[in-house]
């Protein structure tokens, strides 16, 4: 019934709007407006703070259904669960009770601020620093890759608190849009998901009350890492849905264009490849649907699980939608057709996150 309810959402409100939003490269309200209006876009949040109490299943094939139709509307819920996440974690009740409320309504938006200009893959080489004075601590850096940057109102900012710990010494703050001294950057020309805004986040003498930072102070890394093994489930629902929608255009295509006195879908050679993309989509999805359940259980592989669901789903994703491209021929090469989008929205689902290879460091340390 989900499934149904989102998808015929997703195709009457936000499919209509989804070449434009990329042809723009701009935020695409049409989708924010849907789904806050349905309650789905940040269905993660428990009850008890106002949300729908979805478990990460049902979040899931949320974010794999707005996926099908449109990349950039998809890290609507996605990045919001990533943003919160971390609260929902590690946050104390009263951070609970201020932000998960008006995330759940709809009334904002929250980002996650891990990355910087030198510290990707190697995080914990982040400098963003944060200083106590007295009940207050003072942020100032640059976060690079923020998604929604500019658009959400609540960004989870992750800064060091003592620079003699590496990892240890990162802590967690809840830093709001409007706080003095927070600015944006130009947004990135992106190759994909142009809809969703993907910029720099500059702290200038932030001051935030005490009470902001998320848990104690330095677990903020470890916090990081812990959501991201609930988070990666996510890009892999994400990857899912692209390459279904890739999939599906793909499969009406070749039914409907003739070739030699019949449609192209007869050819077995056509026929083997659409078998191939279907095969693949169909074990991303089981791995991805598993992964979820041992999210929402806190099963202890959940790490290598989250980390397989994302690495397989976007490498999926990725050969998936490329073979849509080639089974339009010409056609899938214009913008006139959606499967050129989605094989460039598929791109990205490989790096962020944890770039696939990342991934795949992760998998190894942590084998079951």
């Amino acid at each position: 019934m989900l499934r149904e309810t989102i998808r015929a959402l997703a195709e009457s409100k936000i499919a209509p709007f989804a070449a434009a939003v990329d042809e723009e490269s701009r935020f695409p309200q049409e989708a924010l407006d849907a789904l806050v209006s349905s309650d789905l876009a940040a269905v993660h949040v428990p009850e008890e703070y106002g949300g729908a109490g979805a478990d990460a299943l049902a979040t899931v094939i949320v974010i794999e259904e707005v996926a099908r139709v449109c990349a950039s509307s998809s890290l609507i819920p996605a990045v919001n669960k990533l943003g919160s996440l971390p609260v929902i974690l590690s946050g104390s009740e009263e951070l609970k009770a201020k932000y998960l409320g008006p995330l759940a309504k709809g009334d904002a938006m929250f980002s996650y601020a891990l990355s910087e200009p030198d510290a990707g893959s190697d995080a914990a080489g982040m400098k963003t620093k944060a200083v106590r004075d007295g009940d207050f601590w003072v942020l100032n850096g640059v976060k690079r890759w923020i998604t929604n940057a500019g658009v959400s109102e609540y960004y989870t900012v992750m800064a060091v608190t003592d620079p003699t710990k590496r990892s240890k010494g990162i802590s967690a703050f809840v830093v709001e849009k409007s706080d003095e001294g927070v600015s944006f950057g130009a947004p990135e020309k992106k190759l994909g998901i142009k809809g969703s805004p993907t910029r720099e986040v500059y702290l200038d003498n932030v001051r935030i009350p005490a009470d902001r930072m998320i848990g104690e102070e330095g677990t903020g890394f470890a916090t990081a890492m812990k959501t991201l093994d609930h988070t990666r489930i996510t890009i892999a629902a994400q990857a899912l849905g692209i390459a279904q929608g890739a999939l599906d255009y793909a499969k009406g295509y070749v039914q409907e264009r003739k070739q030699f006195g019949k449609p192209i879908g007869d050819f077995q050679g056509i026929q083997f490849m659409l078998a191939d993309m279907a095969m693949k989509i169909e074990a991303a999805r089981q791995l991805t649907y598993a992964a979820a359940a041992k999210s929402e259980r806190g099963d202890a592989d959940l790490t290598f699980q989250g980390a397989a669901a994302k690495c397989f789903a976007s490498d999926v994703a990725m050969e998936v939608t490329t073979d849509a491209v080639q089974l339009l021929g010409g056609y899938g090469y214009t913008r006139d057709y959606p499967v050129e989008r989605m094989m460039r929205d598929a791109k990205i689902t490989q790096i962020y996150e944890g770039t696939n290879q990342v991934q795949r460091i992760v998998m190894a340390r942590n084998l079951p």
